[in-house]
């Protein structure tokens, strides 16, 4: 049998949203610059910038003066739990406002979807639901109606919703009855039809021996779209095989927005996901979930984090094997005892290589064995356990005697810590609070197997937005925190050792480009101070210096530049919409945007521009005065900050276009918006700070040079990384570590600096580079002067220690890669102000004398592009050859 054809990933051309990328093409059309007011003001929640591009791409096709066939079936190909009906619910205004539509069609293949669906785009008092109450357009209020089927003559400022599932339409449709929709009826309105979960409306499209029904449904869509020439299908999915051939011919001009997995993630949106191998049986996977589990629920209680309920899914292959581990579940835990879970642990912990067990059992070593047996039995009970399994015809949330349970696991009062069931939860099922998926048995390992369960590993990746320190956060927040913190925002998914089985895993996680890390293959790089350099007087009574903070008064904070805000350097605002694309093997950027114009959007002083800065004020609420105050307390007025040159007046929007495009009053509009929102956050996270100042003070060498561990961790699916590697400095005495734990940009660092020592010889006597290790987060330079305002702290990689027979030179070092370049400019100036000149040491010592260089960099091969070296010569700090 001939192997079906597939297009290749760089075949991949989605003409469509290729060309609304480039807005050149279609600015024109005067599309969506800002999310219009009667959708921002009515949806309960705020639309991410992926979300609202998705309405401008929307917008810009709607206003084409051709539209024809083509463009009445638009897809959405978005990722789960990226938040398709907000974006749903924000097209049904648009297209009622915009549009004059009032008839909605929301059909999909889960009953269970269709009955959620209601619930958000119809009961007012669910969680869940989508919109305020009451919703208010140009003064009226709009009523949504569910139906069962639309009235002949609609109300004025009313929505109708048609809510049902895709067999049950083709049962209205192919069999007409009393008060049903029916084709004739159809016929009578324009209508908006809203397909979710697309991917199983297209099977006719993707294969010709695939099921019969479900190549019906697609037909049935196509009937009821042109039924009249005013239709259209706007379809959502997460899913879709653009390289078969047939599927990729049929939506390559369809697709209008798209947001995979790999960038909801990247963007800090969901969870980090950790692919945890065992090797273990299933009882002592099921108990090392259970131990993992509730570390993570102690870890948020220790930080005052409340209703923090994490909950584990047993997953298993078929019913039988699944109560039968549920069964094996419950006695686990009711024969657990202090001793037996003592050895366990203990057991475990010599073996493990997994960092997130290897954490627990730590953790669970140093706590009373007893009272932690007591709280697991509490905690994982028969009330706390809910067996969810179905037939192979039924979705297993189409029973309604467990999909309350299920849809409401991140409520406080719903008590179920642990899920058994069948891998039948890929679709419908919106948990948030799910860390824990442990597959149990070892019998399937075919590739349908697992891309149903890269489906469930992606929606169980969705983000837990819990509350931390008052506030409520939608991304992560922990990605430079301990790795213990970061357990509450990871998914772990326990998989078996089976080489064919992690094979195809690591396909079909390709094939939704869903990055997941490894937990178990990763190496500890030991780095060890040297005996010969713990035998040195620097080492024993030597210092390095760090400067002293001080507490930034109220009344200091009397301009701008006060919070770290330099209004003539700040990066300009992207007004690109073309998106970059990304190789999912490399990472890599094809697009350059730095090669785009940058143009002024808007002259703060400029009085032309003054109306469109105060309506884009205007539609900011922290621009009230009373708002605005609580971060500048030496403020009188907001004409002052936004006149002032203290403040605001002498500054210009920058914004990068695309080559010949010419700015749109909107788009000025947009522009502004993005600036006053770019200052909001530096007035916010700058005020009440502490700042450096010029005032260096010693920290003994002994305690910021020291053994540490590096670990260094691999990608279960994601062949890029940032290679570190370990590297003997055996020989090296000027080294102060045994090995060097260092990428390649720092090593060669090293290595240039190993090509200096006959020259730092020649002046000195004493020659040491210090590694400066990333988790002493005590030694930091902060940045200070009077003109200069930064106010988080600096670590630098390197200081090099030198001493001869008058003076102790240290100088502070980095190797700085040229994507960063940019962004840490004002560490580089920093480094620079470090000089004798500009700094006194807070001890009576004349003999220490502080440097700092610009940073090492390399660009296409071409090493020390900044000039570091010759500028150490320069200060006199290095002999010549």
């Amino acid at each position: 049998m001939a192997r079906k054809k597939t297009i290749p990933e760089g075949n991949i051309d989605l003409k469509l949203l290729n060309w609304l990328n480039d807005t050149s093409l279609f600015n024109q059309n005067q599309g969506l610059q800002r999310l219009p007011l009667y959708i921002k003001q009515n949806l309960k929640h705020s639309l991410r910038d992926y979300q609202f591009s998705a309405i401008y791409n929307l917008d810009a096709v709607e206003k084409l003066d051709k539209k024809d066939d083509p463009y009445n079936q638009l897809m959405f190909y978005m990722a789960t739990g990226s938040g398709k009906t907000d974006i749903m619910a924000a097209i049904i205004l648009y297209m009622y406002q915009a549009h004059d539509y009032q008839y909605f069609l929301f059909t999909t293949s889960t009953t269970a979807v269709v009955n959620k669906t209601i619930d958000n785009f119809t009961n007012v008092v669910s969680p869940k639901y989508l919109y305020k109450d009451p919703i208010v357009i140009d003064s009226q209020r709009i009523a949504i109606k569910a139906v069962s089927e639309f009235p002949i003559t609609p109300e004025k400022n009313t929505i109708y919703l048609k809510f049902t599932g895709i067999q049950q339409l083709s049962n209205d449709i192919n069999s007409p009855r009393e008060n049903s929709i029916t084709e004739e009826s159809l016929r009578k309105h324009k209508i908006v039809i809203l397909a979710d979960e697309a991917h199983h409306f297209n099977v006719g499209t993707r294969s010709k021996s695939e099921d019969t029904t479900n190549k019906n449904w697609e037909a049935l869509l196509d009937r009821i779209r042109d039924l009249n020439p005013k239709n259209q299908q706007l379809e959502f999915t997460a899913t879709i095989d653009l390289h078969n051939p047939d599927i990729y011919h049929k939506y390559q001009k369809k697709i209008i927005a798209q947001y995979d997995l790999s960038k909801f993630i990247d963007n800090g949106y969901s969870k980090q996901v950790y692919r945890l191998q065992a090797n273990n049986s299933d009882k002592d996977k099921m108990l090392n979930a259970v131990l993992l589990s509730q570390y993570r629920k102690r870890i948020a209680k220790n930080m005052d984090i409340s209703d923090f309920k994490p909950v584990i899914l047993f997953k298993s292959n078929t019913i039988e094997v699944s109560r039968e581990i549920n069964e094996r579940f419950l006695t686990m835990i009711d024969s657990l005892t202090a001793e037996s879970l003592q050895s366990f642990v203990q057991s475990q912990n010599r073996s493990t290589q997994s960092e997130a067990l290897g954490l627990a059992y730590k953790y669970w070593l140093n706590q009373d064995f007893g009272a932690t047996v007591a709280e697991l039995k509490r905690d994982f009970q028969e009330f706390t356990t809910i067996n969810a399994n179905d037939s192979k015809k039924k979705d297993i949330i189409d029973n309604e005697s467990v999909a309350r349970k299920l849809n409401t696991l991140e409520s406080p009062e719903n008590p179920i810590r642990s899920v058994f069931a069948v891998a039948k939860l890929s679709e419908g099922w919106d948990v948030l609070n799910l860390y824990d998926i442990v597959r149990i048995g070892e019998k399937n390992i075919k590739p349908n197997d697992t891309n149903a369960e890269a489906q469930l590993i992606g929606r169980g990746a969705r983000y837990n937005p819990f509350i931390y320190k008052g506030e409520k956060s939608y991304t992560r927040r922990f990605d430079d925190r301990k790795p213990e913190i970061q357990l509450l925002e990871r998914l772990y998914y326990h998989t078996i050792n089976n080489p064919q089985y992690l094979e195809n895993l690591r396909k079909s996680l390709d094939a939704i480009n869903l990055p997941v890390n490894e937990d178990t293959k990763y190496k500890i790089y030991p780095a060890k101070v040297k005996n010969s350099f713990k035998q040195t007087n620097t080492y024993k009574h030597g210092n390095v210096y760090i400067n002293k903070v001080e507490v930034v008064p109220e009344d200091h904070y009397d301009s701008i530049q006060k919070y770290g805000f330099d209004s003539d350097t700040t990066e300009p605002i992207d007004m690109i919409s073309a998106t970059t694309e990304r190789k999912i093997d490399t990472g890599a950027d094809k697009e350059n945007r730095s090669s785009f114009p940058i143009v002024n959007a808007v002259v703060f002083n400029n009085p032309e521009d003054k109306t469109l800065i105060r309506t884009a004020v205007s539609f900011n609420p922290f621009y009230r005065f009373e708002s605005l105050k609580k971060q500048c307390p030496t403020l009188t007025s907001v004409r002052e900050f936004l006149t002032s040159n203290n403040w605001l007046g002498h500054a210009v929007v920058r914004v990068r276009v695309a080559n010949g495009h010419h700015l749109t009053p909107q788009e000025r509009l947009t522009a502004v918006e993005k600036y006053l929102l770019r200052v909001q956050n530096v007035l916010v996270n700058n005020f009440q700070r502490s700042k450096g100042t010029n005032q260096f003070e010693k920290v003994a060498v002994n305690e910021v040079i020291r053994d540490y561990d590096k670990r260094v961790g691999d990608s279960f699916n994601d062949p890029k990384a940032d290679i570190i590697g370990r590297h003997e400095m055996k020989g090296k005495d000027w080294y102060a570590y045994d090995y060097a734990i260092v990428d390649q940009l720092e090593m060669d660092f090293i290595n240039r600096i190993s090509g200096e020592i006959p020259n730092f010889q020649k002046k000195y006597d004493q020659i040491y580079l210090l590694r400066i290790d990333e988790r002493n987060t005590d030694f930091k330079l902060h940045d200070f002067g009077e003109s200069v305002y930064r106010y988080e702290g600096y670590m630098p990689d390197f200081i090099m220690y030198l001493r001869n027979e008058d003076y102790i030179y240290q100088i502070y070092m980095e190797p700085k890669g040229p994507a960063f370049v940019e962004k840490d400019r004002w560490k580089e100036e920093l480094l620079e102000r470090i000089d004798p000149n500009n700094i006194m040491i807070l001890e009576d010592n004349n003999d220490i004398k502080l440097f700092g260089v610009k940073f090492y960099v390399e660009v296409k091969g071409k090493q020390d592009t900044h000039r570091m070296f010759p500028e150490l010569r320069e200060k006199g700090l290095l002999a010549d050859n």
